[in-house]
């Protein structure tokens, strides 16, 4: 096949999270196997306009603030004559809108839709600016099929007016070679998060529950890894608080040394309004390593209560704070939830999500080759 992407940010961007590796690690998977694979992103400064990554051909037009509007643009100028055989409408910021101009075949790709958790976010002109623009999703992809990367997304969907016949799920993978647990087992009594730090994320949540737990736990560290604008906020909130000297924010982690942390961690800890599916819990999970998360879309689906982590009501840091001296105080459940945490990131397989992706992108094409 011969497939067109379009997604806000390609991997090597210095902002790419999430919804860019679930991207990513599909896609060079079917570029592997024969396919031809574009991907139409923005382009951050100091990169250039096209490169080739891991057999990808890596467009890059307009900026962060204007590539909704960039990417038809550059559509029509460069790309409608190609022969492509579907192209991918990833909606993980603003939607692109594509069944609007496209002479393509289209296929939608969501993650997951902000909705109002963007007015926790934004400024209320852009957030009041992205939750106008996704209302006009139902009108116009409701004949566009689409994938979703968990039910929680699904259901979203529908309930803003799109056909549940023309959505199917497909689940993010994990890489179990990358992610795996450590050799020694031991833990630490360290409670991680690793992401970017935005504020709709909500770590103000773990930073009250580490003040809530720092009488009875005092030995108790909490590390933030990850880079955002929301990092002086959360540092003065840290110090508020009083919890800056066991709270660290060692800024964006290296594979490696993110792998070293989720291996060693009591729990990493999401506490999110909403995620599309919570990439970071499964890749924990690898690492045979409960998640502590909010009972929130997406992630009431990629951890499983009391199996391979705990729910906790969104924005309840007292009860996250009773959940983190759970683990540490009763090795038998933290135990039982790391062992349930790796059998059951045993059932993901990057493979396995593009082998799926590859039949959607099949029949949203009409069957093509």
């Amino acid at each position: 096949m011969n497939i067109l992407v379009v997604n806000w940010r390609g991997i090597r961007s210095p902002q790419a999270g999430g919804a860019e590796v679930h991207v990513h690690e599909i896609f060079r998977r079917l570029a592997a196997w024969g396919h031809s694979v574009t991907l139409l992103c923005s382009r951050p400064p100091g990169f250039s306009a096209e490169e080739t990554v891991d057999g990808i051909r890596t467009l890059r037009y307009g900026n962060w603030m204007n590539f909704n509007m960039a990417a038809a643009v550059y559509y029509l100028r460069h790309l409608r004559r190609e022969p492509f055989d579907v192209i991918v409408d990833d909606i993980n910021k603003i939607p692109f809108y594509t069944p609007l101009y496209a002479r393509h075949p289209v296929l939608v790709l969501v993650p997951h839709l902000f909705g109002t958790t963007v007015f926790a976010e934004a400024a209320f002109p852009l957030a009041a600016y992205v939750y106008l623009w996704e209302r006009a999703v139902p009108l116009v992809y409701r004949r566009t099929p689409a994938v979703a990367i968990s039910e929680s997304t699904k259901h979203d969907l529908v309930k803003r007016g799109l056909d549940p016949g023309h959505i199917n799920v497909v689940y993010c993978g994990v890489d179990r070679a990358v992610y795996r647990p450590p050799h020694d087992g031991e833990r630490l009594p360290v409670f991680a998060y690793v992401g970017r730090l935005k504020r709709y994320k909500s770590l103000d949540v773990l930073l009250a529950a580490a003040a809530l737990l720092r009488p009875s736990h005092p030995g108790v560290r909490v590390v933030i890894a990850g880079a955002g604008d929301d990092l002086s906020r959360l540092r003065r909130r840290a110090r508020s608080l009083g919890v800056e000297d066991m709270v660290s924010f060692p800024g964006f982690v290296p594979p490696e040394q993110k792998v070293a942390l989720m291996q060693t961690a009591m729990a990493l800890v999401v506490p999110s309004p909403k995620e599309g599916w919570g990439l970071t819990a499964m890749e924990a999970h690898a690492c045979g390593t409960p998640v502590l998360a909010s009972k929130s879309p997406g992630l009431v689906e990629s951890v499983r209560h009391d199996v391979s982590g705990l729910h906790v009501p969104y924005g309840d840091a007292r009860a996250l704070a009773a959940a983190m001296a759970r683990l540490i105080d009763e090795p038998a459940l933290a135990s039982r939830l790391s062992q349930g945490a790796l059998e059951w990131s045993a059932r993901f397989d990057w493979d396995a999500t593009a082998q799926e992706m590859l039949q959607q992108l099949e029949r949203a094409a009409g069957g093509s080759q």
